[in-house]
């Protein structure tokens, strides 16, 4: 809404004051000197972690694809720079069971074109089994190369939940980088978009101003437990935020058959 002179103005409960443009944007240019700041000191870790030493390991270890098993060298695609996002599996769980925080991962990257164009290679790995793996990629419309890891020891295989960089020297590979939790946030933009926005994520943990609404109201209990981290990463068919058996990662709504039933791809019924 705009507001005229005779109207009252910073009164609006749980939003923002209101005030004029010269004054915003003077409180807009100070907290873009913080922001400024915050990006230079991104990039000079940027420039230590490109610093760090790796590892170098066996880069024949095979991986299972939809062509069968193929060494990990392929998964470069001829390219020197691979990055890959380790998937968490849920052995004989339904689609709707699979992991929402690598759903948002694996959903976010769904184009690597841009990566391709600067000579990096991106793959999905999971501790899955093909025979699980392949059905819900192909419910989930995945387009980019997935691979599983069964019984492959770290750097390839090990734990799920990661981001990792690896490098290819002629038919030599290296581990470069590592990250987890928060740290592969980056690659999920809608993140940084609701850090944007007034009202953020909605989670608890937030630093919020005193009044400002709890989003996302649909639990019993405390604001800390309505608004817990990733909250809105699972919904039922009308969008409510829950962990309930008819609830799924957000994305998978959109794909065809997708309903509130408990038994959508459920090992021993893909077929």
């Amino acid at each position: 809404m705009t507001t005229t002179p005779d109207e009252p103005t910073g009164t609006l409960t749980g939003r923002p004051p209101v005030v004029d443009l010269a004054t915003w944007q003077a409180a807009r240019d100070e907290l873009l000197v913080r922001e400024k700041a915050h990006t230079r000191e991104g990039d000079a870790i940027a420039a230590a972690r490109r610093r760090l030493p790796m590892v170098e390991f066996d880069g024949t270890v095979e991986v299972v694809g939809p062509d069968g098993p193929v060494p990990f060298l392929d998964l470069f695609q001829g390219r020197d720079e691979l990055v890959v996002y380790k998937h968490m599996w849920y052995d004989g769980a339904p689609h709707q069971g699979q992991c929402e925080g690598c759903t948002t991962t694996a959903w976010h990257m769904k184009d690597a074109v841009y990566l391709n164009a600067r000579g990096v290679s991106f793959a999905v790995l999971t501790t899955g089994p093909w025979d699980e793996v392949a059905p819900y990629v192909e419910f989930m419309g995945y387009t980019q190369p997935w691979y599983s890891v069964r019984g492959v020891e770290e750097p390839v295989g090990g734990d799920m939940g990661y981001l990792a960089c690896f490098l290819r020297d002629g038919d030599r590979v290296f581990l470069t980088y590592s990250t987890t939790g928060r740290g592969n946030e980056p690659v999920n933009g809608s993140l940084a978009l609701l850090d944007m926005t007034p009202y953020g994520r909605g989670e608890a943990w937030e630093d919020n101003p005193e009044g400002w609404p709890v989003i996302g109201d649909v639990r019993e209990g405390s604001p800390s437990e309505r608004r817990q981290a990733c909250w809105y990463w699972r919904t039922d068919a009308n969008g409510n935020a829950t962990w309930g058996p008819t609830s799924r990662p957000v994305p998978q709504w959109t794909r065809p058959g997708a309903t509130p039933v408990e038994t959508l791809g459920r090992h021993g019924h893909h077929h």
